[in-house]
């Protein structure tokens, strides 16, 4: 559906830091020597079994929480859909997600979200960081420090990926001070990144020849020379080589039809199941986007669309992931920057509201089938349990296994993994 926004915004085992210091240092050179050793299936298996993952699913723009984990129905700001009851008796959400309520008993929603940030860049900064943007320094997105948290050493694929329209395989700039060794890779459309292809005219024994050399030089130089800067060059170049062998990985058109029929076939359904594969792979942290929720103009038609086709693919992604059992090594988290106003306005739309909506999250060590937190009748304001942006960071890691009140080594400077003025919320985790 195509809609006029009122507001114009253009804001819609081993750590793995030890591969590139002390590992390679005691081993004459691992980045130099490349990573082949760790793509072992038996290894790679392992890893996959034992390890933690985290996918988002970032709603642009601002979902509706009264068209989605909050209805009022009945009341002067409810709108005209109707809360259908779950899985989990006494627990109703929207009629727009009829597929996701039945996954009910495998989710927790927090529905009383506060974060007084009423900008789209500001709010969303707020909730994948668990910072307020300051002119003082820039933090880490939740995917970087899940990536250098919680991805081993051993995992020859990026630890951290966004999957959007039009993505091409690029880097993104949301890893800050972590460096950009845990910044994310774009993808898109369901393909393998652009470029992971050898080119018919360069032949495969040349190719392993140019990089043999280039290794020896590599090492030569660490041995001398070693900084942040040159490891993050020379690992870019170690990740290419196993993108390029293992670009199966990204390519979505891998499974099986059925699976890609029932998720549905617009860019939402193939990027959930890409992010079903990419999770089954080992890939640390994956997160998705779903847009545009500005939703000033024509809030009901609009959500009729497209919460249509967020619950259908959702629904079988949770559904999968719980058959698969990996609800317990993976937390799920469905936010956004803020929601929407319960005042309806003239444009039959819902503005910009960020004192009072909902965040759903599942898996790892988050309650299923819970609700924390409550809205007053109209959804005007939080009643209980209110919860803010760097809560939610602190209880993201801890949901995945990560202590986020420690800190990172970065350069010999300790920085704070979350926000120390802020804490987990225990109603969220078990």
């Amino acid at each position: 559906m195509k809609i006029h926004y009122a507001c114009g915004s253009n804001e819609h085992g081993m750590a793995r830091r030890r591969f590139l210091g002390t590992a390679a240092a005691a081993t004459g050179g691992l980045i130099a020597g490349g990573m082949g050793v760790f793509s072992e299936r038996a290894i790679a298996d392992q890893l996959r079994s034992d390890q933690k993952r985290i996918v988002v699913f970032n709603m642009h723009g601002g979902l509706s929480q009264l068209e989605s984990w909050d209805p009022k129905p009945g009341t002067d700001t409810g709108g005209p859909f109707l809360a259908i009851p779950t899985s989990v008796p006494g627990v109703h959400i929207s009629e727009l997600l009829p597929q996701t309520a039945q996954q009910m008993h495998h989710l927790c929603l927090a529905r009383g979200v506060n974060t007084s940030e009423d900008d789209h860049g500001k709010g969303a900064y707020m909730m994948l960081t668990g910072r307020r943007q300051t002119p003082a320094g820039n933090f880490p997105q939740l995917g970087a420090v899940a990536a250098k948290a919680l991805t081993p050493a051993n995992n020859s694929l990026p630890g951290h990926i966004v999957i959007t329209p039009g993505g091409s395989g690029g880097r993104g700039n949301d890893s800050a001070y972590l460096g950009p060794m845990y910044s994310s890779v774009s993808l898109g459309n369901g393909n393998p990144p652009q470029n992971t292809t050898r080119p018919e005219s360069l032949a495969e024994a040349s190719d392993a020849a140019r990089q043999d050399f280039r290794r020896k030089i590599n090492e030569r130089f660490l041995n001398r020379r070693r900084t942040a800067v040159t490891e993050a060059f020379a690992y870019s170049f170690e990740q290419a080589e196993q993108l390029m062998r293992q670009r199966d990985v990204f390519d979505v058109s891998k499974e099986p039809a059925a699976d890609v029929e029932r998720y549905g076939t617009h860019d939402f359904g193939r990027h959930c199941l890409l992010a079903r594969r990419l999770l089954e792979q080992g890939i640390t942290f994956v997160q998705l986007s779903h847009s545009n929720y500005d939703t000033h103009n024509e809030n009901f038609n609009f959500h009729i669309e497209q919460m249509g086709e967020f619950d259908r693919s959702f629904s079988c992604f949770v559904a999968d992931l719980a058959a698969r059992g990996m609800l317990d090594s993976t937390l799920i988290v469905v936010l956004s920057e803020f929601g929407r106003t319960p005042n309806i306005n003239h444009y039959y739309g819902r503005d910009h509201w960020s004192r009072a909506w909902s965040v759903c999250l599942a898996g790892g060590r988050i309650p299923r089938g819970a609700v924390y937190g409550s809205t007053n009748e109209n959804g005007t304001e939080v009643k209980d349990g209110q919860v803010d942006h760097g809560s939610l960071f602190h209880t993201y890691l801890q949901a995945a296994g990560v202590d986020s009140s420690g800190s990172f080594d970065i350069d010999g400077r300790d920085m704070p993994i979350a926000d120390p003025a802020t804490a987990a919320v225990a109603g969220l985790l078990t």
